[in-house]
């Protein structure tokens, strides 16, 4: 004969392990419910998802760059164009310097 303690021992254990298991699925069922709560809290927020999110910020990161590279290649186009305005200017002053000049000839008139 098995001594009734122990049996109540056994019982009691048995109880607690299908209570725990119990508590466990009750708990997987709660974390669902908050979880779909959740998204829908989020969704009627308009909220972005994370994925989105980081396909944005990555394009913008990559317009800064760009940008930047656009303004570097103006800041050397201008600097070429300011170049060849000036070395234009002073060959034209070389130019006119070389010129010979002429005197102005007025039709002398018939007093004269």
């Amino acid at each position: 004969m098995t001594n009734p303690s122990s049996r109540i021992f056994d019982e009691m254990a048995r109880m607690f392990g299908t209570a725990a298991s119990a508590a466990q699925g009750l708990r997987g069922e709660f974390d669902n419910l908050i979880r779909s709560q959740a998204e829908r809290i989020l969704n009627d927020l308009d909220v972005v998802q994370r994925d989105e999110f980081e396909a944005v910020r990555e394009m913008a990161r990559l317009a800064r760059e760009e940008n930047e590279q656009l303004q570097s290649r103006i800041a050397a186009l201008e600097a070429t164009i300011a170049e060849l305005t000036a070395s234009d200017g002073a060959t034209e002053a070389a130019g006119e310097a070389r010129k010979p000049r002429t005197r102005s000839t007025k039709p002398k008139s018939a007093e004269d």
